[in-house]
C-alpha cells in the first residue's frame, strides 16, 4: 500500500485514526507482511518530517479480513488514556455486516460466552457460562436488503476476539465470505464483509466528542448497500459519554 492510499480519517497530536483496507494486518505477525501500524509510522514520519523513531501505539485491533476504523495513539499518555476508555467501554462502536440470511428478528441483543482456541484461531460461542469463557454481548438491527443479501448494523458492547463473526453465525447469519464461521463460499478477494463503520468517544486529552465514520471498501458489491444508510448524527448518540 502506497502512502497516498492510506486513508486517514482523523489525526491530531494525540491520535491517528485510519480506515483500514480488508486484508491488511493491524500489527505484524509471523507472516512478515507489512502492517497498518508500520504504515501509520511511515505516514507520520513523512508527513511531519520526524527524525528517528516514531511512537505509535495500537489501541485496538481488527481481524485481517475486516475493514474499517482503527485507532492509534501518538503519545504514551494518549495510549494509556485510550486503553482505559476502551477497557471501561466508554466508546460506541458500530459495524456493518453483510449476511445472506435475514435474522428472525429485525433487531435484538445477543449474549454468549466465548472460548477461543488459539492453536486454530477459532472462537466458539456457548449459550451458557462454561469454564474458560468470556461473556460477549452485542446488539444488532436489520437495515435492509440488496440483491438477496442483508445489511446488519452491529453494536458490540464487549470486545472479544471474533465476537461479531461467531455471534452472528450463532443465529444462522454468518458474514458473507467468512468460511471460518460457516459461510459456504469465499469472497473473490478472500476477505469478509464486516466493516468497522463508526466510532464515538471522548477525546482522551481535549475532552470533546470524536465522531468518525469510515467509507466502505472500494468494491461495487459494498457500494450497493450505501443506499440503506439513513443515519444522522444527533446529540443523543453521544449521551453515553456523559452517563
Amino acid at each position: 500500500m502506497a502512502k497516498k492510499s492510506l486513508h486517514v480519517i482523523y489525526e491530531d497530536n494525540h491520535l491517528l485514526i485510519i480506515n483500514k483496507e480488508p486484508g491488511i494486518l493491524v500489527q505484524g505477525d509471523a507472516t512478515g507482511d507489512k502492517c497498518l501500524l508500520d504504515m501509520g509510522k511511515e505516514y507520520i514520519k513523512d508527513t511531519y518530517q520526524k527524525p528517528g523513531a516514531v511512537f505509535l501505539g495500537t489501541v485496538h485491533r481488527l481481524d485481517r479480513p475486516v475493514s474499517g476504523l482503527v485507532v492509534f495513539a501518538r503519545t504514551s499518555k494518549a495510549l494509556e488514556r485510550m486503553n482505559e476508555i476502551f477497557r471501561k467501554r466508554d466508546v460506541q462502536k458500530t459495524y456493518w455486516a453483510i449476511v445472506k440470511n435475514r435474522p428472525a428478528e429485525k433487531k435484538g441483543k445477543l449474549i454468549h460466552w466465548l472460548s477461543k482456541d488459539e492453536s486454530r484461531n477459532v472462537t466458539t460461542a456457548y449459550d451458557y457460562e462454561a469454564p474458560n469463557t468470556q461473556r460477549a454481548e452485542l446488539s444488532y438491527r436489520w437495515l435492509g436488503e440488496v440483491n438477496k443479501f442483508h445489511l446488519l448494523e452491529v453494536m458490540p458492547i464487549t470486545g472479544r476476539p471474533h465476537q461479531i463473526r461467531v455471534q452472528l453465525a450463532s443465529m444462522n447469519c454468518p458474514i458473507r465470505g467468512d468460511l471460518k464461521y460457516g459461510y459456504p463460499k469465499a469472497n473473490p478477494d478472500g476477505n469478509i464483509n464486516l466493516h468497522a463503520r463508526r466510532l464515538y468517544f471522548e477525546h482522551p486529552v481535549k475532552k470533546e466528542p470524536v465522531i468518525c465514520r469510515a467509507g466502505v471498501p472500494n468494491d461495487p458489491f459494498w457500494e450497493e448497500f450505501l443506499t440503506l444508510d439513513k443515519e444522522e448524527i444527533k446529540p443523543e448518540h453521544l449521551g453515553f459519554l456523559h452517563e
